[in-house]
């Protein structure tokens, strides 16, 4: 078989995507975050160097465009209409600042057409000069990732128009690698997430499978996965032919001591029919009989053990309702109980004041995947026992959304529930039995067909006797 990844190899692999991924998106995130410090450095200082381009007249940076307006764009710069001025953009948001202070004012207008800046706090003692001012300004208009139109004045100075896209636009902008960053995360847990999931889904679909196999598993498994999962596999296979193996043995032995006991009994029959003492006569055969039933028991309960009929899909109701007219016909006192309706209660709601009631009908057919022979012979079983001890039998069925459950209910029985309970092991036996014919196996074969059903066998005190209760799982 070829064998998987050990679990050890597998978590150093996501601990090294773990870590590969971390890294990433932290260098992305940091990257990002660096590119765009530098950026509002540079938009900064262009602003800087805009103030001393306005005071000199002449090029401090070569990203930096500063052009004269022509005589009427200066008039309306002059009068405030900035909107107005050629080539700006429409619609035009309009942002008024004056700055002054001891190096001398600036009067600035700066036209975009995606928003007006919040400029408040700009003109304020913790930006004590117009330099610094306008440096502050042109952060802003990178901080806000706008390509707006400055139009300025140093002093009683004419009107210039500066056009520094080229640092503070947003073509100048860096590219924000945050949410790249984000999704290498995300993505690098998302991998994780479903090859960890992964990884526990096969070890929970194996034990699943092997939780149910009584009911219907195979006779080996075979899963994918790590090599820890397989050499589970593996051992649990060789342990379930090492157990097929020794039933099989078990159920041959008690068949050939069955075969063998068969040719010796008939002579002892036969010898038996020869003797004139009635009374011994009868006990010889009623020894006899005994034998052989115990050894006709043992092999039903090995048989049981074996799990050999294979599971199929069956209607419970009709096979309770042929168990039942089978004992009818012959005259024994076995009843079948009509299914009763369940009365569900409902919540409370803000319309009523109390507690609404719906009626979940039970006579529908109960359909159950089940071995048939298997459930017939514990249900006979049941009945049998409760017309051995009580002086009537019923027989009802009880369903819910995950069990389906037989009801054996006798009439007369003085036994505890507790009591029978202890008796469900091989060739167990209560006191009041000695007068009643039985080896002991009957109930221990009911709880083995019951466990191949993911079910139980338990009882119950009622007010006509004892019930007994056989709960299969439905599916």
């Amino acid at each position: 078989m070829k064998r998987g990844v050990r679990l050890r190899s597998l978590a150093l692999i996501w601990v090294a995507i773990a870590m590969v991924s971390g890294s990433v998106a932290t260098l992305l995130w940091l990257r990002s975050t660096q590119s765009w410090t530098d950026h509002l450095a540079s938009a900064q200082t262009a602003g800087l160097l805009t103030y001393e381009a306005l005071r000199t007249g002449q090029d401090t940076h070569p990203n930096l465009n500063v052009a004269l307006l022509s005589m009427a764009d200066a008039v309306l710069a002059e009068t405030g209409k900035f909107e107005r001025i050629s080539g700006m953009p429409q619609p035009a948001y309009v942002t008024v600042l004056s700055l002054q202070n001891n190096e001398g004012g600036l009067q600035i207008g700066a036209v975009s057409d995606v928003l007006r800046y919040p400029v408040a706090d700009i003109q304020t003692d913790a930006v004590p000069t117009a330099s610094a001012q306008l440096a502050a300004l042109t952060r802003l208009f990178a901080t806000y990732c706008s390509d707006p139109i400055l139009l300025a004045r140093y002093g009683n100075g004419p009107w210039h128009r500066v056009d520094g896209s080229a640092i503070w636009g947003c073509d100048a902008a860096p590219r924000d690698m945050r949410l790249m960053a984000v999704l290498v995360a995300l993505l690098a847990v998302a991998a994780l997430v479903t090859l960890i999931g992964n990884t526990t889904q096969t070890f929970d679909a194996f034990a699943q499978a092997f939780r149910n196999r009584r009911f219907g598993g195979p006779d080996s498994y075979e899963t994918t996965g790590p090599s820890e999962l397989r050499d589970i596999v593996d051992s649990l296979n060789a342990f379930l032919e090492a157990e097929r193996k020794q039933l099989a043995n078990r159920a041959a032995v008690l068949s050939s001591v069955s075969h063998d006991l068969g040719t010796p009994a008939t002579r002892l029959r036969l010898r038996t029919a020869l003797i004139t003492d009635t009374e011994l006569r009868r006990k010889l055969e009623s020894d006899i009989d005994s034998m052989t039933g115990i050894i006709e028991s043992a092999l039903t309960y090995t048989r049981a053990e074996m799990n050999a009929e294979a599971p199929r899909k069956l209607s419970l109701n009709a096979l309770v309702e042929t168990i039942v007219s089978d004992y009818q016909d012959v005259g024994e006192p076995v009843t079948l109980v009509p299914p009763r309706d369940v009365v569900v209660q409902g919540g409370r709601s803000l319309f009523m004041s109390r507690q609404g009631q719906s009626v979940v009908t039970t006579g529908r057919q109960v359909i159950i995947s089940g071995r048939p022979v298997a459930l017939e012979r514990a249900i006979t079983n049941l009945i049998d026992n409760a017309l051995k001890y009580g002086r009537s039998a019923s027989v009802a069925i009880e369903t819910d959304a995950q069990t389906a459950t037989i009801v054996i209910e006798d009439e007369g029985s003085d036994t505890l529930a507790k009591d029978v309970q202890d008796l469900i092991g091989p060739f167990e036996r209560g006191e009041n039995t000695d007068y009643i014919a039985g080896h002991g196996l009957g109930l221990s074969i009911v709880a083995t067909i019951a466990a191949l059903h993911n079910g139980a066998l338990s009882f119950e005190n009622s007010t006509t006797g004892l019930q007994a209760r056989l709960s299969i799982q439905r599916a």
